[in-house]
């Protein structure tokens, strides 16, 4: 299983399971990305960082640490 940080830029991928507890897990999930959800990697930044996707017809930045803890299909 890949996670959506190691997921390629300009595919679409499904959300199979988000790992992490707590408050981290919980803003994850508030911001649209929960299971099932399908995800649109837009760009990464030169660095990696952030990670720019597109859920439920929203952008989003993700820093490499929360983008590790979403696994993907």
């Amino acid at each position: 299983m890949q996670t959506l940080r190691e997921a390629k830029v300009g595919s679409t991928v499904k959300v199979a399971k988000i790992s992490g507890s707590g408050p981290i897990k919980r803003r994850i999930m508030d911001m649209g990305i929960t299971k099932g959800a399908e995800i649109y990697i837009r760009k990464v930044a030169p660095l990696g960082d952030p990670v720019e996707v597109t859920v439920r017809g929203y952008e989003l930045s993700l820093r490499k640490e929360d983008a590790q803890m979403v696994e993907v299909e």
